[in-house]
């Protein structure tokens, strides 16, 4: 654990000292081509630092905030746009490193990023994330003792593991960036099991950063390019393909930096599934707008839910698994709790 400690300051301080080198590019070399060239050494190096880190909670999230966020943040600021790149001002450079590799926004106002039930800071009610942490830490036995587990329980309680611990883990460094910095959270997660559509679901649902960074960078382009091919109308739908594609092998990348196991390329075809999937949905309700045909919330929700449940099983937590997921996760527990212990056992003297 302390070799992994070490290896994730000296990663982050390189992400840090490599961000500051791209704040001073932005402000001497114009938008374009030129600036893209000049990032280029930080967007390779941003894809082979996650490789000094092994486990799955400080190298996935490593990998999920520079190879993926951060990577895009900068190829959207070689075009001058993006969130790094605001039209009122330039970023000061504690911002500018803060929004290039956390999941934060700046807020045009104090409060203006509140959550639907929580305060001005953009966090939920603490009643909410005190409930997931009981029902993370309900989770701990299957983890402890996985092999006495039947796997479809495994893989039941492992979908919840990863929400909970996805949810608390970008809420807390966005959190503690945001208070530093002085700016608002990006909303990470909108409750997921209420969503009524796949559009819904991950539009407006899961993970919301990913859908925020993807859209000007992946999903606009691509709309703008294909309406020239198909006409605007249905413009979209290469758009959604193309989103999700990326989507899908950002997520084979990462499940390389957890298992360092050559990709099967499953979890590709789960989004390319959903890519598909939704895809099609947005069609159906193009050629349905102005009928009164609609499906009650009742109905829509569990086909929602079952149908990424089903996909999730089938495509998506295998190769998960096959990264020695549930074993990892079980030690990297355990390890923390000693390392807690071992630190309030110090602290306690002072």
């Amino acid at each position: 654990m302390e070799t992994e400690l070490h290896n994730f300051i000296f990663v982050w301080i390189s992400v840090v000292t490599a961000l500051i080198y791209c704040r001073y590019i932005s402000n001497l070399v114009p938008v374009g081509t030129k600036r893209l060239f000049f990032f280029l050494p930080v967007i390779l190096l941003f894809f082979l630092l996650p490789l000094r880190l092994t486990t799955m909670s400080l190298g996935g999230l490593t990998g999920f905030f520079v190879t993926w966020l951060c990577n895009l943040k900068l190829l959207l600021l070689a075009r001058g746009k993006g969130p790094l790149a605001p039209p009122s001002q330039p970023l000061s450079l504690p911002l500018f490193v803060a929004v290039a590799c956390r999941p934060i926004k700046i807020s045009p106002s104090p409060g203006s990023a509140a959550s639907k039930d929580g305060g001005g800071d953009g966090l939920k009610s603490p009643a909410n994330y005190v409930t997931k942490c009981l029902l993370e830490f309900s989770l701990l036995p299957f983890f402890l003792w996985s092999n006495y587990v039947h796997e479809k329980v495994m893989m039941m309680a492992y979908s919840v593991h990863m929400y909970i611990t996805l949810e608390l883990s970008l809420a807390a460094v966005g959190a503690a960036a945001s208070r530093l910095v002085g700016v608002t959270l990006e909303p990470q997660f909108d409750e997921p099991y209420l969503a009524t559509s796949l559009q819904d679901f991950w539009g407006r649902r899961w993970n919301l950063m990913v859908a925020s960074i993807l859209r000007p960078s992946v999903y606009e382009p691509i709309r703008s390019a294909s309406g020239h091919l198909v006409g605007r109308r249905w413009a979209h739908l290469p758009a959604v393909l193309a989103a999700f594609a990326v989507s899908a092998l950002m997520h084979e990348l990462i499940f390389y930096y957890i298992g360092r196991k050559e990709p099967t390329w499953v979890v590709t075809w789960f989004f390319l599934l959903h890519g598909v999937a939704v895809a099609a949905e947005v069609a159906v309700k193009k050629a349905l707008r102005g009928t009164r045909w609609q499906l009650p919330a009742v109905v829509s929700r569990p086909l929602t839910l079952g149908f990424v449940a089903l996909t999730g099983f089938w495509l998506f937590l295998p190769p998960l698994l096959r990264c020695d997921a549930v074993a990892k996760t079980g030690r990297e527990t355990i390890a923390v709790i000693e390392f807690v212990k071992r630190l309030w056992s110090i602290l306690r003297f002072i």
